[in-house]
């Protein structure tokens, strides 16, 4: 039978001997919340916290308790951006790196053609009145 180690003890083990690791870790799990991923987030962060500080220092930093700073990065948690921004300025802080946002441009898409105003619709198309089987004519309608 082959040796296999959990997942989780496996990103323990790195964290511990590899400082860049770590470093990408706690990007990568900041870079998940601000891209929308919030899920992945969650567990990338959680993964770090244990491997790293422990959730025990984090709730003495942050005065929240333990349990409830787990249940935030749990999968059905739902920090608050007040609570998230706290845990990662403590994270940043431990490991000793400072993260910025930047803008960047984002790639160019195909154009296509917006109309501007109200007017523009109302100037590229003219009334016509509508005629019925009948021979009759009722409304206005629109064409272009």
């Amino acid at each position: 039978m082959a040796l296999t180690r959990d997942f989780k003890e496996t990103i323990r083990a790195r964290v511990k001997r590899d400082p860049g690791f770590r470093k990408a870790l706690l990007r990568e799990g900041i870079e998940n919340f601000l891209s929308g991923d919030v899920e992945t987030g969650k567990i990338i962060l959680r993964d770090f916290i244990n491997a790293t500080v422990g959730f025990t220092k984090l709730s003495d930093a942050t005065q929240r308790s333990a349990k409830s700073l787990m249940r935030m990065l749990g999968p059905r948690g739902n920090p608050q951006a007040r609570n998230l921004f706290e845990i990662v300025a403590y994270l940043q802080e431990a490991e000793g790196v400072r993260f910025e946002v930047r803008p960047t441009r984002a790639p160019l898409r195909a154009r296509t053609p917006i109309i501007s105003s109200r007017r523009a619709v109302r100037g590229s198309m003219r009334r016509t009145n509508r005629t019925l089987p009948s021979g009759k004519t009722r409304g206005k309608k629109f064409v272009q």
